[in-house]
């Protein structure tokens, strides 16, 4: 079937009718969002930005950093006010200005969108829509980086925007035209800035043919989530399972100090497919003066057919994978083979690393085949 060009005007004629049932306030973005899904776009998963009609205010990068706005009120560059995001020229003759997105991980599907105009009041975009396609393949970045690209299909109909807020809507089936996407489109209309662009949902990851092939089974990018966690009052719990080593002590997980006895911090890490562990690794580079006394990992298998709300910390069915060992700052730590405990031949879907009592660590991997 030949796909149509989307033309101006073609965009112009898509507006839905606002719809309170898809809009998600503020305040339960995060809930909604965090334990299920990935920010799919987020620029240390490795999403970047492929084109744009114009970023001559702020660059389009912006959007995509991981890292809450931020104002530096009375600081000025050479065109104007400095701004911690994307924002166009004024009085855009050919609206909407738009942003071509490529996904971190080889594909996703999405499952809600957030935009965020914090800081952006008088000047922030009025409209957004977004638009998918499926391009895989040798040149494909380039394919779809042209204003031409007849090839996009819509993932969230046109939705008006506040100034200076978190807004968030659940993508709805019956609105979505494309299932897997691996570049999205960011219109805004008529022109404006936002200040970051978030893009939730379920990484798909592509797979090596041999299932004996060893592979990072909780990577975000192989579609690994973080579905439970104690605290991360300095740093988020997402950062654990990010590709790389990452650039300082900001992009980890990091609890609050406690002063309880006997306190242990955790988290739970859904893997991306159900496997048997072959090897284990936390990271605490970065982490010096703040990194665990020690740490112990486990894991269980909920199978194929039960609810992914029923796995708790505090599950009877966890068994030890890795025993309570020193944890050292700066450091690798890694286990395989006789250093892992009950592991041989079970196979697990979660995971949960729980350190002793509090602090920080990079990341943390494991690494198996699936079954």
């Amino acid at each position: 079937m030949e796909v149509q060009p989307l033309s101006p005007e073609t965009i112009q004629d898509t507006t839905l009718p606002p719809s309170s049932s898809d809009t998600i306030p503020a305040p339960h973005i995060d809930p909604t969002f965090s334990a299920r899904t990935t920010d799919l776009i987020s620029a240390p998963l490795g999403g970047r930005i492929l084109s744009f009609s114009d970023e001559f205010f702020a660059s389009a990068s912006n959007l995509l950093s991981p890292h809450p706005p931020v104002r530096k009120p009375g600081v000025f560059v050479a065109t104007g006010a400095w701004y911690d995001g994307w924002e166009t020229r004024r009085h855009n003759p050919n609206p909407p200005d738009w942003v071509v997105v490529r996904l971190g991980p080889a594909a996703g599907k999405v499952v809600g969108v957030e935009i965020d105009t914090t800081h952006f009041s008088g000047n922030h975009a009025e409209e957004v829509e977004v638009w998918g396609t499926r391009e895989v393949g040798e040149g494909a970045d380039g394919v779809v980086m042209g204003e031409g690209y007849a090839g996009w299909k819509r993932v969230l109909g046109r939705r008006g925007c506040g100034s200076n807020r978190r807004q968030a809507w659940v993508v709805r089936e019956g609105e979505k035209e494309i299932g897997e996407v691996t570049h999205v489109k960011l219109c805004m209309f008529p022109d404006g800035g936002i200040a970051r662009f978030r893009l939730y949902g379920h990484a798909v990851p592509v797979w090596p043919a041999d299932k004996n092939e060893e592979v990072e089974l909780s990577a975000a990018t192989m579609g690994g989530v973080v579905t439970g966690w104690s605290d991360q009052h300095f740093g988020k719990k997402d950062n654990l399972l990010l590709p790389g080593r990452g650039e300082n002590m900001g992009d980890g997980w990091e609890t609050k100090r406690s002063r309880g006895k006997g306190h242990t911090d955790w988290v739970v890490v859904r893997l991306g497919a159900r496997g048997v562990v072959r090897r284990v690794v936390a990271d605490t580079l970065h982490f010096r003066g703040n990194f665990p006394q020690g740490f112990r990992v486990e894991g269980l298998d909920i199978g194929d057919g039960e609810v992914e709300g029923e796995v708790k910390a505090e599950d009877e069915r966890w068994v030890e994978i890795v025993g309570v060992q020193r944890c050292e700052r700066d450091k690798e730590h890694v286990f395989e083979e006789g250093g892992l405990l009950r592991a041989e031949g079970r196979v697990f879907s979660h995971v949960k690393m729980i350190i002793i009592p509090d602090g920080g660590v990079k990341r943390f991997r494991v690494f198996g085949t699936r079954v």
